[in-house]
């Protein structure tokens, strides 16, 4: 069974109580909190934060003793929720995974006109199993992701049981992937956090759901109106058809779907465009934010006689964003535009980590993180997989852009010839778009990181597939994909249905195979190898760095002053090169990564990945104002050259 260091206190030992005591103390604090912890989203929000129970099942028996069924709470100890089960245990049996069981009773906040509710899980880590009052209501693999589970059995009036078995063990298979070295430690791209890793919700639902909401801008240039296209899917959960009447405002303009019947669990999806002559637009220096609200209504009879009446309408389903008119785009030289400007951001890698709670982080911590990039003077965040709404919401309030990624990080071609993988791949893909698309601050949908940096037939396939989802869902951003930066990959025509290509390049960190990378005076020439191959793409840096945790001298790999003239040196290179889309150091804050990490350090402190501008306890280190100072002295947005046309404009049909 693996080691737990999470600093739990039994309840009964804290508060005195036996066994019996304990059931009725929690069962008092166990009401929903309404609201939640981000803006956006459908009103009827209700938190099922709280004290929760967590038990460990290292070995797996919980299903053959019944936990889902239990009654006492022993073995049972106390969590709030978020949870990480293992936020500080830094052993190989912490990152190789294990199962573990979440309990919470709670009662239905007292509303009448509640018709059902649903279950939303923002992210479990990693295979999750779920049970209401002892029936098994559903399952669900994958993280970072949020996903909703229907009810049924829910006791109206009385205590409900909700029981979760979570089992992060990952596989070869899994985003992202893991296995076991040659010796027996396992292996990861960052450290394998297991547990309910983000809050969790019980929304209600009265008669109608909209169930999905896409508000996508269209700007065919910075000085032509705008087109505001709507796609709403609205579900009818009632046992009854629904004539069902859908109104928004966006900004201070009214725009009318109009009325439509709805079977009885049926969807129907309605469409609407508007047009904005003079919109005012969302950039990092000017991130303009319109906000919208969206209502549906079904009618209602209201009479003080029996025989007469007259109808009325009852608001049955809302929903708000915040929705940021701007187009990005890959110009036919290979560039990338914001608002028909030429782009050269500086950006930041980011990870959800933090010292004490592990991937299971609350809005400071958030919040903090884009504070200290935007500190930096970065204008884009990456990560190896989709952030919490909060951050995109803060991106998008601070003009942060966000390159928006999967983590189909490192699958291994063996395996993602499997049909299987490509189609997890694909529905990971779809479901970041669908979660996350009405953000302005999302610039470029990312399909993966570092696959075999020779793709092949297989990958090849992986890359048009992911990129014909992407643009069937959302065609106004750019596709791109990360990868390793060799030069002996040469060009590669696999490449080819991408918009975006973001190298990832460590001249004169780590050796590279053959020692191609070992020189750093060669990156100048690959950079332009690369232009040579893609002219036609949009082509960015999306890592470079150097580990730093000890003062020495300049020469010696791991101290400050290496990252420091590293740094300088990569940044100046870079600004040589005005065609790249942008530069992204790789991170801002250190994070863990696994045991016995080294990261070409010649004095590693595993599991910490120590290429941070920020050491883990927050400290900044003297690269971090190196980077500051050029990022903020870069000019990361220019006006290009005059089309040689008028740009055509579209007008709202």
């Amino acid at each position: 069974m693996m080691r737990l260091r999470v600093p739990l206190v039994p309840l009964l030992v804290a508060l005195g109580l036996p066994a019996p005591a304990l059931a009725s103390a929690a069962r008092a604090s166990q009401a929903p909190t309404p609201g939640a912890l981000y803006e956006d989203g459908p009103a009827g929000r209700f938190l099922l934060g709280g004290q929760w129970l967590f038990r460990l099942d290292g070995e797996r028996t919980g299903l053959a003793q019944r936990f889902q069924h239990q009654q006492t709470v022993a073995g049972w100890s106390p969590v709030s929720v978020p949870n990480a089960w293992n936020a500080t245990d830094p052993s190989e049996a912490s990152m190789a995974g294990t199962t573990a069981w979440y309990r919470r009773d709670f009662r239905l906040p007292d509303d009448g006109s509640a018709l059902d509710w649903v279950l939303r899980f923002e992210s479990v880590n990693y295979r999750a199993r779920f049970w209401l009052n002892g029936v098994p209501i559903g399952s669900h693999t994958g993280a970072y992701l949020p996903f909703e589970l229907r009810l049924p059995g829910l006791r109206r009036g009385g205590l409900n049981r909700l029981v979760v078995r979570v089992d992060n063990r990952r596989f070869p298979t899994d985003f992202p992937p893991s296995s076991f070295s040659a010796i027996g430690t396992p292996t990861g791209g960052w450290w394998n956090y297991g547990g309910i890793l983000r809050e969790v919700y019980l929304r209600r639902i009265d008669r109608v759901d909209l169930a999905a909401v896409q508000v996508r801008t269209a700007l065919p240039c910075a000085s032509c109106a705008a087109t505001i296209v709507f796609t709403v899917r609205v579900r009818n959960y009632s046992d009854r058809p629904q004539r069902v009447r859908l109104l928004a405002r966006y900004g201070r303009t009214a725009v009318r779907f109009g009325t439509a019947p709805i079977g009885a669990g049926h969807l129907h999806t309605f469409n609407a465009r508007l047009r904005i002559a003079a919109p005012r637009l969302w950039s990092p220096a000017a991130p303009h934010l319109y906000p919208v609200r969206i209502e549906a209504s079904v009618p209602r009879r209201t009479s003080k006689k029996a025989t007469s009446g007259r109808r009325r309408s009852s608001v049955v389903a809302r929903y708000r964003l915040r929705s940021g008119i701007r187009s990005i785009k890959v110009t036919s030289d290979g560039r990338l535009a914001l608002n028909g400007e030429y782009v050269s951001f500086r950006g930041v890698g980011v990870h959800e980590d933090d010292p004490v709670a592990g991937a299971a982080i609350d809005n400071d911590v958030r919040a903090r993180l884009v504070a200290d990039a935007r500190e930096l003077g970065a204008t884009l965040i990456r990560a190896h997989y989709p952030l919490h709404p909060y951050v995109h919401e803060l991106a998008d309030r601070a003009g942060l852009m966000v390159w928006s990624e999967i983590p189909v990080y490192s699958v291994r071609t063996e395996f993602l010839k499997r049909a299987s993988v490509r189609r997890l791949a694909a529905d990971e893909l779809r479901d970041n778009i669908l979660a996350n698309q009405n953000h302005a601050s999302v610039v470029i949908w990312s399909i993966g990181n570092e696959l075999s940096a020779r793709p092949g037939p297989v990958q090849g396939y992986y890359i048009k597939r992911a990129v014909a989802v992407a643009r069937a869902l959302d065609p106004t951003r750019p596709v791109g994909l990360a990868v390793a930066g060799y030069p002996a990959a040469g060009c590669q025509p696999e490449y080819g249905p991408l918009d975006v290509l973001g190298i990832n390049a460590y001249f004169g960190w780590y050796p590279g195979p053959g020692g191609q990378l070992a020189d750093r005076s060669r990156l100048p020439g690959y950079l332009d190898a690369v232009r040579a191959c893609y002219p036609s793409k949009a082509v960015a840096i999306t890592e470079f760095g150097a580990e730093a945790n000890r003062a020495g001298p300049v020469e010696e790999k791991g101290t400050w002053a290496f990252q420091q003239e590293y740094v300088n040196y990569n940044l100046g290179v870079f600004a040589t090169k005005p065609w790249l889309a942008g530069v992204s150091y790789w991170t801002l804050r250190e994070f863990r990564v696994r045991p016995g990490w080294e990261g070409g350090n010649p004095r590693p402190a595993p599991p910490l990945h120590q290429k941070g501008l920020i050491a883990f306890d927050g400290t900044r280190k003297p690269a971090f104002f190196d980077a500051q100072r050029l990022y903020r002295g870069a000019a990361q947005f220019r006006v290009p050259r005059p089309p040689t046309r008028a740009p055509t404009r579209s007008r709202a049909r």
